[in-house]
């Protein structure tokens, strides 16, 4: 009886879910792999539950592969002695959570082999990751993508939005993955969680405009505190709170920082320079508000250029093509 409930949800659902992401679905696994959700659960949760640092890193590394190529698993790829891969561009190199991806993978291999792709996992992780605060998930994963078998480096440098941006370069980079201003303004609300390196901030507290100045829209007081952080632009080895005082804590407090013109990057700043935006910031201040619309955008953003299908493969190893 239990199963035939769980297939009558699943057949419903997937007659509700609108057809966004090509043939992405609920229950995609429920047949050729029941477990696996629960496997990719269960493995996220016990590595967080050991590295709390880890829902920051695989939101973000669900983000940068989303924007490259879309969200095929393109950013789990090694580079090999003829291809230099995205995992190699700058913006990539403070990337890490790639061993709880392995693992996820070899525990789904053991149970249903060639089934689960890497992208699929890696949609999952980053959602349990963040999940394992609340012992829920906190917005639904449609599964059903396969795996890309091109990794380049130089298109994770031109792809990925960069903390220096300014809010028509922001708006453009996600234009050009069909996502909207609001989108950006509530995935900017990842920033909730985790840190940055000061080399993408460093410069609006020594050489904001190439004078050795401060950036004038940055609090005065918290660039001050910053500076005790970062000591020079030389310093590309430490790593500050996104956001101060609850950098684990997956919450709407961001947004509040933003609005006291602390926002670590120049990209949170310039989110006050465009009033529809500005107007966003102040409304994601509210909890239940951020989490419904983060849901919204996750879904939307995960099913960027997807591959389905019979595209692309299934990958036996996150970190390399399958052989031929």
């Amino acid at each position: 009886m239990k199963v035939n409930i769980l297939l009558l949800i699943c057949v419903v659902s997937g007659i509700l879910v609108a057809c966004e992401g090509g043939q992405l679905r609920k229950c995609f696994y429920e047949k050729t792999c029941p477990s696996a959700e629960d496997i990719v659960r269960d493995v996220t949760w016990n590595h967080v539950s050991s590295n709390p640092r880890l829902p920051a890193k695989l939101l973000r590394m669900h983000f940068h592969d989303c924007f490259v190529r879309g969200c095929d698993g393109s950013i789990l790829l090694n580079s090999t002695a003829n291809n230099t891969a995205e995992k190699a561009a700058v913006p990539n190199l403070s990337l890490s959570g790639f061993d709880v991806i392995d693992d996820i993978k070899e525990k789904l291999e053991q149970k249903c082999p060639g089934v689960v792709s890497c992208a699929d996992i890696l949609a999952l992780a980053a959602r349990d990751s963040v999940s394992f605060q609340y012992n829920k998930s906190m917005w639904e994963v449609l599964t059903g993508r396969r795996d890309g078998t091109i990794s380049l480096v130089r298109e994770a440098l031109i792809n990925i939005p960069a903390p220096f941006f300014n809010f028509t370069q922001l708006k453009q980079s996600f234009a050009r993955k069909n996502l909207t201003v609001h989108d950006l303004v509530v995935l900017s609300g990842g920033h909730t969680i985790g840190v940055g390196g000061c080399p993408s901030f460093s410069n609006r507290l020594y050489n904001f405009t190439g004078k050795g100045d401060q950036d004038p829209s940055l609090n005065a007081t918290y660039a001050e505190l910053l500076k005790t952080k970062c000591r020079s632009l030389k310093d590309n080895t430490t790593f500050v709170e996104m956001d101060p005082g609850s950098a684990r804590n997956f919450d709407s407090s961001y947004y509040n920082v933003v609005k006291q013109h602390k926002g670590l990057f120049q990209s949170d700043a310039v989110l006050l320079t465009n009033k529809g935006a500005s107007n966003i910031v102040a409304e994601l201040e509210d909890l239940n508000k951020f989490f419904t619309e983060f849901a919204q955008s996750m879904k939307r953003m995960g099913a960027v250029e997807v591959l389905t299908g019979t595209s692309g493969q299934i990958r036996k190893k996150c970190w390399a093509v399958n052989s031929s």
